[in-house]
């Protein structure tokens, strides 16, 4: 499969290229590199493929998760200039892990077998704690990154040992073994079922889907923020598809199990995310907890799994993640050139709220690429967030699931007034009075994903029918 072997080759090269003496050809390096795989991911367009002896499934959609989780990750590389400016940091290293951690995506998107959604997660998740404690000097990193470390390998544990028992009840670890077993109604094993809820814990840590999310708020916010806008988009989107793949293709025969649990993980989850994001005073934990209610509204796609639910996951993960890619790209640039970080009684650093004061009128552009990230994420029409909110209702109307779909539009008008307040800042309140400069092609990113939020709110259709 040539996505996985040009990422770890060019993983590979950009180590070497750390070698030089000069920073500067790293940057665009990776995103040269992030491009050719990207291309090269839809090469086999419209064909189905097994790799790697029938452990990893090509196929249309999963090309275009993998294209989602690419060109996020594209996105989040071209907002990462100042390592190249910062003596302290190490590019080379950083980029080179991230391509790493792709592959580990990409294998959680395609995987046939068990075992190779096992070697994706731990890839990916490695990767993960690497780059969240990347900033040593740092202590908030520090303790993030052993807090995701220690609850990710227990949960690692957990995944594994379901992996394990599910393995003794059907003999395989295939998807289409498991699913012609769970699809006999005849005398399923307690094995099963057992291994089926301890599999998607594991996963359902991944994504940050309660009561699974406790490490989410520490760790966004500890997190150097570059990769915290990664980690918020690429992860999520490689753990859903993976869920979805894994319930789509297994255990579909015994929906009438798990559906109802997964149903009330999802109102927890929107419960606890909203509520608990609306009295955030930090941006950055206001945007963990936000993540926390998207996984919520994703996994109302999976609990009422249906005909739209493939179209509803992917829709939804790629307006989510350009609208938080643009969320942090602009905190990026305001805590460094404003240098609005305030401290707290406890001497932890924080990005409040008060950072966005007056930035509409410091640098309209920033303004209003913040303003459609935080109304694509709040769900409001003419963005793409609406469109992804609505094919995730609409998967539950067709379930019949209303009870479910009055707790997600009650938690969207909560999640209304968290976003709004990052825009009220912005527009209704003073702050200082110089200007913001940014580099132009810092510009010409967030410009890219302020127009396709709006291009996917104004046209919706885009992506249907390709898959």
């Amino acid at each position: 499969m040539l996505p996985i072997i040009l990422l770890s080759v060019f993983g590979i090269a950009l180590l070497f290229l750390g070698f030089m003496k000069s920073k500067a050809i790293l940057l665009p390096a990776t995103l040269l590199f992030l491009l050719v795989t990207l291309a090269v991911n839809f090469l086999d367009w419209n064909k189905t493929y097994l790799y790697f002896n029938d452990m990893l499934r090509v196929n249309n959609l999963a090309m275009v998760f993998i294209a989602i989780v690419l060109g996020s990750a594209f996105l989040v590389v071209a907002l990462s200039g100042s390592f190249i400016e910062n003596d302290e940091a190490q590019p080379a290293e950083y980029y080179g892990i991230i391509l790493f951690s792709l592959v580990g995506a990409v294998m959680m998107i395609a995987f046939e077998n068990l075992i190779m959604l096992f070697v994706g997660v731990e890839i990916l998740s490695v990767a993960m704690y690497v780059l969240t404690g990347s900033d040593k000097r740092n202590l908030r990193s520090n303790e993030a990154a052993l807090k995701y470390f220690l609850m990710g390998a227990f949960t690692t544990g957990i995944m594994l040992f379901g992996m394990a028992l599910l393995y003794g009840a059907t003999g395989s670890f295939t998807l289409a073994g498991i699913g012609g077993y769970a699809a006999s109604q005849q005398g399923l094993s307690l094995l099963l079922y057992v291994g089926l809820l301890m599999l998607l814990i594991g996963l359902l840590f991944k994504v940050s889907a309660a009561p699974f999310h406790f490490w989410t708020p520490d760790v966004y916010d500890g997190a150097p923020t570059i990769f915290t806008a990664f980690m918020s988009t690429v992860v999520k989107t490689a753990g859903f598809a993976a869920l979805f793949r894994l319930l789509s293709v297994s255990f579909v025969g015994v929906y009438n199990f798990w559906w109802t649990i997964l149903a009330i993980i999802t109102a927890v989850t929107l419960i606890i995310g909203n509520l608990t994001a609306a009295y955030q005073n930090s941006f950055k934990r206001m945007m963990a907890y936000s993540s926390i209610s998207h996984a919520g509204y994703l996994l109302i796609g999976l609990a009422a799994l249906g005909a739209q639910t493939k179209q509803a996951i992917v829709f939804y993960s790629l307006a989510y993640s350009v609208a938080t890619i643009s969320a942090f790209g602009v905190l990026l640039l305001v805590a460094q050139q404003k240098n609005t970080q305030t401290i707290s009684k406890e001497g932890i650093s924080t990005e409040n709220f008060d950072a966005f004061n007056g930035l509409a009128r410091q640098n309209p552009l920033l303004g209003f690429a913040m303003t459609v990230s935080m109304l694509s994420l709040a769900g409001i029409p003419l963005t793409a967030g609406f469109w992804g909110k609505f094919y995730m209702f609409s998967t539950a109307v067709e379930r019949g699931q209303i009870w479910l779909l009055v707790v997600a539009v009650l938690m969207s008008a909560v999640g209304i007034y968290y976003y709004f307040r990052v825009i009220i800042a912005m527009y209704f309140r003073d702050g200082a009075a110089e200007p913001i400069r940014v580099a132009p092609f810092y510009k010409y990113v967030l410009l890219a994903a302020t127009i396709l939020t709006l291009g996917l709110g104004v046209a919706p259709g885009l992506l249907q029918g390709l898959f």
